[in-house]
């Protein structure tokens, strides 16, 4: 694949960025990272935007293919991807940004905040939630069950609710396991404190988000999308590739739900976030660092990724470091704070190597390449030439 299938946005020439530091990588560097993506995409299908940051300077940011297939716009700095999980970091700030308010506790059970939850909520916590602790049912799973019994409910265009899913919710009787206890990774969690935000707060989810996150930091294309209530600026669409063809796959029943994978961003507004977070301008260093703490069971053991796979197990068996939106994995040595997103018709990740001060970001409209690997695969060029 050749170079010219890429663009550059910064304000000047890329080699004007990278004499502008001696820690931001050679022409050499730069081109290896170009190759790896240069290899997996071409121009006329649906691609990725990449970013790497050093010390909270852009030195790479580059977009390969388009946002669609229909008017085959190119991929820049500023389409907004939706996010998928990649979100719930968002959503854990506003949380955090509540406490610091003093409108809300960690370990504030769910039943003062839903006093309708049934008996198995009061010992479910802001902090369980947070940290994929509460053993709340799988929202996902529980609408398989109804449409299994009742036929057909929700579709990509009849989309599942926030409101619906505390609902379904509410319709049963017990967890997966008693809180604390265990681990699993839970979008219920998520949405649920898309709603713990909305219900203290006293304003929608996304209206909250806007103003306490994305309006101070300037991230003014970043948005938690509502249907018909609001639009995506320069909007990548996703897609899914079967028997080598690109089809558009952009929504599914579960796109519109808000705290667990409703925000939609790009590259410009997510490096203003990466600047927030190492610079700790929303919440200070002392704030932040329970979201920086790996959750322990209750009974002091390490949690474990469940022993059944599943599209949400990224490792049975496996130990895993979980946060507040945030797995905290280290990866060869080096420590960092990451998360991924998958839906339909796209894959994110960041990746923060919080000691070697580097963030990778790549955000793609196509749900054949991996980002997570990618980003690996771009990570180990980059501490290699530190």
């Amino acid at each position: 694949m050749r170079l010219s299938s890429t663009w550059k946005w910064l304000a000047v020439p890329m080699m004007a960025v990278c004499a502008a530091a001696s820690e931001i990588p050679n022409d050499a560097v730069s081109s290896k990272v170009d190759a790896i993506f240069a290899a997996a995409t071409d121009t006329r299908s649906p691609g990725v935007a990449v970013e790497v940051r050093r010390n909270s300077r852009t030195i790479f940011a580059r977009g390969y293919g388009v946002r669609d297939l229909r008017t085959s716009a190119k991929l820049d700095a500023r389409t907004d991807f939706r996010l998928a999980s990649f979100t719930k970091q968002f959503t854990a700030m506003a949380v955090m940004l509540l406490v610091h308010d003093g409108k809300l506790r960690y370990d504030e059970p769910l039943t003062e905040v839903f006093p309708d939850f049934p008996a198995y909520g009061q010992g479910i916590t802001i902090r369980h939630l947070l940290t994929h602790t509460s053993g709340l049912p799988d929202y996902e799973d529980l609408m398989d069950s109804i449409e299994k019994a009742k036929g057909p409910k929700w579709s990509a265009t009849q989309q599942i609710q926030d409101a619906e899913v505390l609902e379904l919710l509410k319709q049963t009787t017990h967890g997966k396991f008693a809180p604390g206890t265990s681990w699993a990774y839970s979008n219920s969690g998520y949405v649920v404190l898309g709603l713990v935000v909305a219900k203290v707060s006293g304003e929608p989810f996304g209206q909250f988000v806007s103003e306490r996150v994305f309006k101070p930091l300037h991230m003014s294309r970043t948005l938690v999308f509502v249907n018909g209530k609001n639009t995506v600026p320069n909007r990548a669409y996703g897609h899914t590739k079967e028997n080598g063809v690109f089809t558009e796959t952009d929504q599914s029943s579960t796109s519109a739900t808000q705290g667990d994978g409703g925000v939609y961003s790009n590259l410009v507004d997510l490096a203003k976030w990466d600047d927030a977070l190492a610079r700790h301008t929303l919440l200070g260093e002392r704030e932040m660092a329970p979201a920086q703490a790996p959750v322990k069971l209750a009974d002091g053991s390490p949690t474990l990724w469940p022993r059944e796979p599943d599209g949400d197990n990224l490792d049975p068996g496996k130990t895993v470091s979980y946060g507040f939106g945030w797995f905290l994995d280290a990866y060869n040595g080096h420590q960092r704070m990451w998360h991924t997103g998958s839906t339909r018709g796209f894959r994110t990740v960041i990746e923060r190597f919080t000691s070697d001060g580097l963030t990778i970001i790549i955000l793609a409209n196509r749900t054949d390449l991996d980002p997570s690997k990618l980003a690996l695969q771009v990570a180990d060029i980059m501490l290699a030439a530190k």
